[in-house]
């Protein structure tokens, strides 16, 4: 393993870090603790373009084929520094020295990977042979588009038996906001479907960011739209674990970069209490 130049930070989510092609450790806000990052999308390709991206040089595109030998080699070797080397002495903040979770996030869909349920089964393999925290989560990070595909939900359903959750992007539910932050054709009923059947299969949080455009922030209009779905999915008997609400962290490199800017705390929080007169549990990372 190349030597990493700096201390780990939750400004900082470098992919090549540790210079391996798809295993990277984070210093996640939302995890707080050591994330260990599974990138299978080490071609910065994604069937969307969130204008938050901090991917640099992102294209429109699916995971390519994943070298699960490869991946398995990187990940042992990983933990290995991770329990027997000084990777949390020389690298991680003194705060910070827990795993957290094992993600399944990195620069694009992970969902799109062909080979995402034999990843899972991949993680699983890998588990047993190191001594990780019996609560460790198994985290899969998505936008979940691709939920209805079979191969992604029996490895869902793989993942729940891990401890696993999945974090289910949700940035708007009107089509202009999505074409405007997510750059996506999805539509609101495909969006719930998926959000339905994750549900059904994993523990699923949403996922949301919020942030200020022009210097604005979301509208009133989108605010209503988004808790009117909650509302609607919390009646309809969707289980979910509750809504994860996040701000800007780290610097867009998309062009709508120079636009973007973070809402005030003091507005992200009244977002929050609004959500949770739904009855629905909401951490906030500002």
């Amino acid at each position: 393993m190349q030597p990493i130049p700096k201390l780990l930070s939750v400004s900082d989510h470098s992919r090549d870090s540790i210079s391996m092609t798809y295993v990277y450790p984070v210093i996640s806000r939302r995890a707080s603790g050591v994330s260990i990052g599974i990138n299978l999308n080490p071609n910065n390709a994604c069937n969307w373009r969130c204008i938050y991206c901090q991917v640099p040089n992102l294209k429109r595109g699916s995971a390519p084929i994943i070298d699960l030998v490869k991946l398995e080699q990187e990940l042992r070797t990983f933990l290995h520094e991770l329990f027997y080397g000084r990777f949390m002495l020389d690298k991680v903040p003194q705060l910070a020295r827990r795993i957290n979770d094992i993600a399944l996030s990195g620069n694009g869909e992970p969902t799109s990977a062909k080979e995402f349920e034999q990843v899972i089964s991949l993680i699983e393999l890998v588990k047993h042979d190191f001594p990780l925290p019996e609560e460790l989560k198994l985290v899969l990070i998505t936008n979940g588009s691709l939920v209805d595909r079979a191969h992604v939900q029996r490895g869902l359903s793989h993942m729940a038996k891990l401890n696993g959750e999945i974090w289910f992007k949700l940035d708007s539910v009107t089509q202009e906001g999505r074409m405007r932050i997510n750059n996506t054709r999805m539509s609101l009923k495909k969006m719930h479907a998926n959000l339905k059947i994750a549900a059904s299969l994993c523990p699923t949080w949403v996922q949301t960011c919020v942030l200020e455009i022009d210097g604005k922030p979301p509208a009133e209009r989108e605010i209503n739209a988004y808790l009117e779905f909650l509302y609607k999915v919390k009646q309809e008997g969707i289980s979910l674990q509750g809504i994860l609400l996040y701000g800007l962290a780290r610097p867009s490199l998309q062009p709508e970069a120079p636009r973007l800017s973070k809402v005030s705390v003091a507005w992200i929080e009244s977002f929050a209490a609004r959500i949770k007169t739904l009855g629905l549990a909401v951490k906030v990372h500002a």
